[in-house]
């Protein structure tokens, strides 16, 4: 693997932002403020930001790719590679795809799930984000509970969060135009999809117990576990209490604090930052963040949101850039367990972006490096395989 030298940038470590050259070699930051080696190929990073890679612990952008249109599939393999594409264009090095396993068929069924999972396993190693299978298990899919066990066992699972959108969908029947996207996703008729709620929603006795067996799974098998929508202190409590450590989009403030209390990660949608308040007229991101209750920020539905949300927080003085960069990569590593990435340090993994930030809350990525290689460029004049930019400096002088 041939040496990377990366010259003149603004790289955030330790903290802050300051001039530096970086050097990475076998797909590891090897040397801070050194120069490069044999086989170098050097990286002219005058007046960009050099930071850390993204990690990004939720993203499901990509049903857009295999699903672009209700009815309209594509194969899993182009959804995931073009998936891949978008996530690597907008700094995203590390990538949990973010997979419901849902009670109704169709794009969320387990038919996609088994063909996701398999799909990421096969395909990983011609990937360039590290590519992650994050399973969200609908909680009233009890048909599945056996099965999902299994994958928990196999290590087929690298993040396994709760859901029960149960209370949602029985609410959005009664809107014409919710009720109808749902039952154009399951590819049911509307009488089928009624006949499937009614039949799921009379097996609400047996949910928790199943809950709790497969959380009790999960932590034997050493599987990280997020909620989502946690809706109150006492059901943050509940999750907690089975070993599950992330507190995934709390709807309310109190519930927040009660994760910020206990010590859980608190995860948040990076297009709320962006857009300036939830889609769904919930908790607003940034005042989280301003109160101390939001520790990481995730792509949900978008994938620019990330890069985008960490210069709205610094712009909006939320956060200085140094902090806010830290909700989208550093932190996020952490609550995954992926303590080998998130920062710019001697022997963490080289997961590097080089960031053009001229232009007022829209940065744009110049060069991605995952794992240490150079998988995406947009300006090959900044190259070269010779230490140019030390030697001018040195001429200047």
């Amino acid at each position: 693997m041939t040496d990377i030298l990366i010259e003149g940038g603004r790289a955030l470590v330790d903290g802050y932002i300051s001039e530096t050259s970086l050097r990475i070699a076998g797909g590891q930051i090897r040397g801070l403020g050194a120069s490069g080696g044999r086989r170098t190929i050097s990286i002219d990073a005058r007046d960009l930001l050099v930071l850390p890679g993204i990690v990004d612990l939720h993203g499901d952008a990509f049903e857009r790719q295999m699903m672009p249109r209700a009815g309209v599939d594509f194969p899993i393999d182009v959804a995931l590679f073009d998936s891949d594409h978008q996530a690597i264009a907008n700094g995203i090095t590390t990538v949990f795809h973010a997979t419901t396993w849902s009670w109704e068929p169709g794009l969320r069924s387990g038919d996609n799930a088994m063909r996701l999972c398999e799909a990421i396993e096969t395909l990983r190693p011609q990937l360039k984000a590290d590519t992650r299978f994050h399973l969200r298990h609908e909680t009233y899919n009890l048909d599945a509970e056996e099965e999902i066990g299994q994958w928990l066992r196999d290590g087929r699972v690298d993040l396994f969060a709760f859901n029960d959108h149960m209370d949602i969908t029985v609410a959005d029947l009664a809107s014409p135009r919710k009720r109808h996207r749902m039952v154009e996703r399951t590819g049911l008729s509307s009488e089928d999809f009624d006949r499937l709620v009614e039949r799921v929603v009379s097996r609400a006795d047996a949910v928790p117990a199943s809950i709790a067996r497969l959380a009790k799974i999960a932590v034997a098998a050493g599987v990280r576990m997020l909620s989502h929508d946690d809706n109150s202190p006492a059901m943050r409590q509940a999750y907690r209490a089975k070993g599950a450590g992330i507190a995934e989009f709390p709807v309310n403030e109190e519930t927040a604090r009660e994760a910020a209390g206990g010590g859980d990660a608190i995860v948040y949608g990076a297009p709320n930052v962006v857009r300036g308040g939830s889609h769904t007229g919930w908790t607003r991101a940034s005042d989280m963040i301003e109160k101390g209750l939001c520790s990481v920020l995730a792509s949900d539905y978008y994938y620019p949101a990330p890069l985008l949300a960490a210069f709205r927080l610094a712009a909006d003085h939320v956060r200085p850039l140094a902090q806010a960069w830290e909700l989208i990569s550093a932190a996020p590593a952490r609550a995954t367990g992926l303590v080998d990435r998130g920062e710019i340090a001697e022997g963490r993994r080289a997961d590097i972006l080089l960031v053009d930030d001229a232009v007022p809350l829209r940065p744009r990525i110049v060069a991605v490096i995952a794992a240490g290689r150079l998988v995406h460029l947009t300006d090959a004049s900044r190259i070269s395989t010779r230490s140019s930019v030390v030697r001018e400096a040195v001429a200047a002088e």
